[in-house]
């Protein structure tokens, strides 16, 4: 138990260290959104990386560990691979796409991290520390399935906007009773 205990805190130290990172990328990722729903998105779980921020830190109180990160090098490759997305020259449909699914990485690889350390938590029968790191991964989750929403709708979009510039009437009709309705839902900004 000693062994997992100190697999734990290390653990904890690398998801410390991923958060940190995240705190700086996700405004650049909010900044490079051209869809509106997404730079939301980015900037709404801006706010909950603070909280999974000081979660870990209460986390490492209850341990009586000193509060410290080393280095994640998989979040740090995560991000960088994110960073050459934004770069890439592609239709802002396309390129909002695409952020999404370097996004969805990264919350794919924090929900396998907290999911564990809530696991070796729950082991060592640390539950209040558990229950941090559900919590934690509870948003991680929400924040992965928002993604996927905003993407479907994005996909559907440029689907639709295909099918329109090749003349299909039908859709053509779809998008005029949908705007008729009020449902357009493309909300597009333009970033420097």
């Amino acid at each position: 138990m000693k062994a997992m205990r100190e697999l734990l805190i290390d653990e904890m130290k690398d998801l410390y260290d991923a958060e940190k990172q995240l705190l700086k990328a996700l405004p650049r990722m909010a900044k490079a959104s051209s869809n509106e729903e997404l730079s939301q998105a980015f900037t709404e779980h801006l706010d909950q990386t603070r909280g999974h921020v000081e979660r870990i830190e209460r986390a490492f109180e209850m341990l009586g560990a000193k509060v410290k990160g080393r280095s994640c090098a998989a979040m740090k490759g995560l991000v960088e691979e994110a960073q050459e997305m934004v770069k890439e020259d592609m239709d802002e449909p396309l390129l909002d796409s695409a952020i999404i699914c370097s996004a969805q990485k990264v919350e794919h690889y924090e929900i396998a991290g907290y999911g564990t350390l809530a696991a070796w938590a729950k082991q060592l029968g640390l539950n209040d520390v558990a229950g941090l790191f559900h919590q934690t991964l509870d948003e991680e989750k929400a924040a992965d399935e928002k993604l996927t929403e905003v993407n479907s709708t994005i996909l559907s979009e440029m689907h639709m906007e295909a099918s329109e510039a090749e003349g299909h009437p039908a859709v053509a009709h779809r998008k005029a009773a949908s705007a008729k309705a009020g449902g357009d839902s493309r909300t597009r900004r333009r970033t420097s």
